[in-house]
């Protein structure tokens, strides 16, 4: 067995997409309206499906916004530099809503970003030894 993705739902599919791809990096890897159900799917990675874990981003097209509630955490992406990797978020307009720096009761270089409808992802600074 394997971890195929996760899904998020997101209220507007177009602007999620701009973020995975345009502020995180990601691959826009396929695209798929189904009008009888009236969503939308779309698969963003930063390789393909059949040999890395990817997000499936759903569009309900009726659902402008979702309540988050407080049962979801977090998606974590490793990088190689942290520091520059939050100035990249930035640049390009993604929102930093914890600097780099050690997670509280560890050593571990930790960071989060918010995508625009509101999940919160974690950047881990690679380990080098």
């Amino acid at each position: 067995m394997r971890l195929l993705h996760t899904m998020l739902r997101v209220g507007n599919l177009d602007r999620a997409i701009d973020f995975y791809t345009g502020v995180l990096g990601m691959q826009l890897l396929r695209k798929r309206d189904y009008p009888d159900g009236r969503f939308t799917l779309a698969f963003v990675g930063y390789g393909e499906e059949s040999n890395t874990t990817v997000i499936e981003l759903t569009h309900n097209w009726d659902t402008e916004k979702y309540d988050l509630g407080n049962g979801y955490g977090h998606i974590a992406i490793e990088t190689d530099d942290i520091f520059a990797t939050c100035e990249a978020v930035r640049a390009k307009g993604g929102r930093v809503t914890r600097e780099p720096g050690p997670m509280k009761h560890g050593t571990t270089v930790i960071a989060f970003v918010e995508d625009p409808d509101g999940y919160k992802i974690e950047f881990i600074q690679k380990h080098t030894q």
